[in-house]
């Protein structure tokens, strides 16, 4: 009997998809478009036949989430993962293997692994080779427990920070979110899928600009504004790492929430931009047509409309492409050419990722790809690059190692869970058990240990789950001298009135040379957290008693340096006037407290930059740097009645402990061809006594357009090492079809005219510009041309 077509590895992947279809029951069919729960084919951390049996009788599509629903370690989640696929290879007709899918914005969400800083503090690096080696490590892990599709990257443009889910993003501008999405994907997928992990950009599209912050608010974003300004890092996801799946957003666009919008997910996504991968839908977002959203009347209606725009894969399990579904399709609701469309596009993607050839691993070998010296190193550095320093008064940074006494006060100056993201292990065991409980921490509600009986008995056991985390206080710690007392007041809590902790913060911070304060928020998804997925803000000031924390510790005389630990853009005008020095360190993961220690002490030179605009007043916002011309000023005085329009701290801002001086900018040709390259170099030198990075940053502004355009927009960006009196050159070469926009017409094309050319430390401090001239005539291009800057550094 000859090997059928499918189980044929040297046949094409589309021979290999077309036989196998062919063979495939409608049942088998749906069964493919859908998933299912870890907990539904176990029992206690075991795989269940029992379950499996029931759930996995036809076979799945992908199983959800083994690593973050479980306190499993890397082997048993590998056994598991063996025993489901062993299961459906031997036991179901057709023997199709699944695709185990996990989380993974700032390390693959499961015990055990890497937890790194989260996207928003990634962001920060401006360095998207950090997000490579990043996602190089979490496809290693993923790959030791058979873990093949991966929830991430956040590739939402983030335009309002009373959203709480801004710390996932990074940030507000479409060519930063470009650069670091592409160099996320390109690590996690590898070379080619049959040795990588399907990335997954998410959402499609204009999630990050919701009304109000308003988690799955209405997305008021018209088609210019969503094709030119919100649109193009998951262009360049497709165009340069070839993006192997997307996401839907929950909101709606004008009406029609994406998950059911034909327009979004086959017209622009796949007509326009050329995908080929699959579209799964987030959680619940089809059933959502539904409850939510109210354009189905039943769920089988949701399904119908879902498949027919494009959504290939309901997610986390089958609600609306199972019975609901089967029964729209009896009733002639729904053909099943659309059903083989999608189907076969899940195998194509299955048979791409060696899945029948390889679907098992040694699951004695994971452990040993977990949290390694070296992932562990990599999780510093990166923190140690996204901290910004916001203001450093009078030097008084970096800080002695041989101070003789130093305060260090602030809810967040020894916390282990506050150091992660709301897409961490941590975060999401919490899903499961309640919130963390830490050493000091005066109050905790809605623990839920019989969820998991045995599994965690009290609430602090969760913290056994972690991996090794650094808090702050232990970073400085090791990093002063043996001499230095550090004295610790907790001060307040991040949320409440209490300040009865304040009498012990003043006593220590009277008697030290320095006090930092370390404040900020709890990142998370349950109630209790401050910033996060549904955790969205009306104040974008420090929550609680913080604020009146710091201005009580400075009020003492001692220098005080306030070190943001947050996911949060906060309005920070009251404690920047107290505060001898500032920065925000995100949300920096399992060794964030000694890299926040690596900056105060000096070992390392800051040069994070904020990836966002950082507000005077909540009442600013929606607040973001490359606004339009309308965009600029109150009309007509300038200024709010009561406030300044600028920002408190610009995009792209970050101090140094040395300086930096820019001249010679060339830009060669002055005139340029519509489908040229712009080239523009600038000599960047270190004036200062101290060995430090430079962020160097090209913006352009089209003088005149047909239609309006913003004041400014990041085109390019490098990060350059100089040592004391270096001199170091940058050439960037953006093609001109960066300069592309939709005219009146909606035809995206590049139009003549004056063109403004910016060098600087950030998008308010400009050093250097010149203007050149775009020649010829209205060139429209294809979004394929749309080619990103290369940098060169010399």
């Amino acid at each position: 009997m000859s090997t059928p077509a499918y189980l044929d590895p040297t046949r094409s992947l589309d021979e290999r998809t077309d036989d196998l279809l062919a063979r495939m029951t409608r049942a088998e069919k749906l069964a493919q478009l859908g998933a299912v729960w870890a907990r539904d084919v176990s029992e206690a951390g075991r795989f269940s036949e029992e379950k499996a049996e029931r759930a996995l009788a036809h076979g799945t599509g992908q199983i959800t989430r083994i690593g973050a629903t479980t306190v499993l370690a890397p082997e048993a989640v590998a056994r598991l993962v063996n025993d489901i696929q062993t299961f459906l290879r031997a036991r179901t007709r057709l023997g199709i293997p699944a695709i185990v899918h996990e989380e993974s914005c700032a390390g693959l969400v499961a015990k055990g692994a890497t937890q790194f800083p989260q996207a928003i503090g990634l962001a920060a690096t401006f360095d998207p080779e950090l997000a490579r080696e990043m996602t190089d490590v979490i496809r290693r892990q993923m790959l030791a427990v058979g873990a093949r599709q991966a929830l991430a990257p956040v590739l939402d443009v983030a335009r309002d920070p009373r959203w709480g889910r801004v710390e996932e993003t990074f940030g507000e501008d479409a060519w930063l979110a470009a650069r670091m999405g592409v160099a996320y994907i390109q690590g996690l997928q590898g070379a080619s899928l049959a040795d990588g992990i399907v990335a997954t950009g998410k959402h499609f599209l204009g999630y990050g600009a919701p009304e109000g912050g308003r988690n799955w608010g209405p997305c008021p974003l018209p088609p210019r504004e969503l094709r030119d300004r919100i649109l193009p890092p998951f262009a360049a996801a497709i165009r340069e790492a070839g993006l192997a799946s997307v996401m839907n957003g929950y909101h709606e666009i004008d009406g029609v929430p994406c998950a059911g919008s034909k327009a979004l997910l086959t017209d622009l996504l796949r007509k326009e931009l050329g995908f080929d991968g699959t579209v799964v839908a987030d959680y619940y977002s089809v059933a959502c047509l539904c409850t939510f959203h109210r354009i189905a009347d039943s769920h089988g209606a949701a399904a119908v409309r879902a498949l027919e725009a494009g959504l290939d894969v309901e997610l986390p399990a089958r609600e609306c492409y199972a019975e609901p579904l089967e029964k729209a399709i009896a009733a002639g609701r729904l053909g099943l050419d659309v059903i083989d469309r999608s189907v076969r596009r899940v195998l194509r993607q299955k048979f791409a990722l060696g899945l029948f050839e390889r679907c098992t691993v040694e699951a004695d070998r994971a452990p040993a790809v977990y949290d390694t010296p070296a992932d562990r190193a990599l999780a510093r550095r990166i923190a140690q690059r996204s901290i910004v320093l916001l203001k450093n008064d009078a030097g008084l940074l970096p800080l002695s190692p041989a101070v003789k006494r130093l305060a260090v006060i602030g809810p967040n100056a020894d916390s282990v869970r506050n150091l992660q993201g709301d897409y961490s292990y941590p975060a999401h065991a919490e899903l499961t058990f309640g919130p963390t409980r830490e050493p000091g921490q005066t109050r905790i509600e809605g623990y839920r240990a019989d969820l998991a009986p045995g599994a965690l008995d009290r609430p602090e056991d969760l913290l056994a789950h972690f991996t090794p985390h650094v808090t702050v206080l232990q970073g400085i710690r090791e990093a002063v001298s043996p001499a230095t007392e550090v004295v610790f007041a907790r001060g307040c809590e991040l949320t409440g009135e209490d300040t009865s902790g304040f009498e012990e913060a003043l006593d220590a911070a009277s008697g030290a040379e320095e006090a930092v304060i370390v404040v900020g928020g709890r990142s998370g998804i349950l109630a209790d957290c401050t910033s996060g997925e549904a955790v969205d803000a009306t104040r974008l000031e420090l929550t609680g008693q913080q604020a009146e924390l710091v201005r009580r510790v400075a009020a003492t005389g001692t220098p005080t340096i306030v070190v943001v630990l947050s996911g949060r853009v906060h309005v920070l005008s009251d404690v920047a006037g107290h505060a001898g020095a500032m920065l925000v360190a995100w949300l920096p993961g399992e060794e964030g407290g000694r890299a926040v220690a690596d900056v105060l002490f000096g070992a390392v030179n800051p040069a994070g930059r904020l990836p966002v605009t950082f507000p005077r007043a909540t009442g600013q916002v929606p607040l973001y740097y490359n606004h339009k011309p309308s965009g600029a000023v109150s009309m007509f005085h300038g200024n709010y009645s009561d406030a300044p329009v600028t920002p408190l701290y610009p995009f792209g801002h970050g101090l140094s402990y040395t300086s930096f001086e820019y001249t010679g900018l060339e830009v060669p040709a002055k005139e340029l061809s519509p489908v040229g390259n712009l080239t523009v170099r600038v000599r960047v030198r270190n004036t200062g006594a101290r060995a430090g990075e430079e962020v160097v940053q090209l913006y352009v502004r089209d003088r005149v357009g047909s239609v309006t355009r913003p004041l400014k927009e990041l085109k390019g960006f490098a990060r350059v090492a100089l040592a004391p009196g270096e001199t170091r050159s940058v050439e960037f070469t953006m093609p001109t079809g960066q300069l592309a926009f939709h005219d009146e017409q909606m035809r995206l094309v590049v139009e003549p005219g004056e063109l403004i050319v910016m060098v600087g430390a950030s998008s308010e401090d400009i050093r250097l510009d010149q203007s050149v001239r775009v020649v010829g005539t209205t060139t429209r291009i294809a979004p394929a041309d749309v080619r990103p800057t290369r940098v060169c550094v010399d």
